[in-house]
């Protein structure tokens, strides 16, 4: 039987922004607060499908992200090949492998990926097959711990303005 939550709350979460750990993901699962989480794919980066800068379109506003940025890009394009391997080993894509890894941190937490197209959404969706056990976490963790992603979420203007 799926448990209902009479609420909820939603912010970015995924491998890539892990700031809700800290302490809001516990905070809801303890009030029942279903948790929303919004770029569970990373802005798309952890789809494996972004590989250079030049990948995004010239209007793009990722472009103007830190994250995918300059050194930012080039380290973070290493965090997200391990997270390939691992996929690969599972017999699924990055988007897949990412989106199951955010459904493993709680039964209150819905990540809800942004696509534009029919075949992504239907990808997607299958990751809820994906089962990761305790070692697969373990793996993910050590190959893409929390806080490992270099550069901020936005701009230092926008920045300010996130979790007042």
């Amino acid at each position: 039987m799926q448990k209902r939550f009479a609420r909820q709350m939603q912010t970015e979460y995924s491998l890539w922004s892990r700031e809700p750990e800290d302490e809001l993901i516990e905070t809801c699962k303890e009030l029942g607060i279903a948790f929303v989480a919004y770029s569970p794919l990373g802005r798309g980066f952890l789809t494996g499908q972004i590989k250079t800068f030049e990948d995004l379109d010239e209007n793009d506003y990722r472009r103007y992200s830190p994250r995918f940025m300059g050194e930012n890009f080039d380290k973070n394009i290493q965090l997200v090949k391990k997270i390939e391997s691992i996929a690969r080993e599972k017999d699924c894509t990055p988007a897949q492998l990412a989106l199951a890894w955010v459904l493993a941190q709680g039964d209150n937490i819905f990540p809800i990926p942004g696509t534009k197209h029919i075949k992504y959404i239907e990808e997607n969706v299958r990751a809820v097959d994906i089962k990761l056990s305790q070692s697969d976490l373990e793996e993910i963790e050590n190959v893409f711990p929390k806080g490992a992603v270099a550069g901020s979420r936005y701009p230092e203007a926008f920045m300010k303005s996130v979790n007042l």
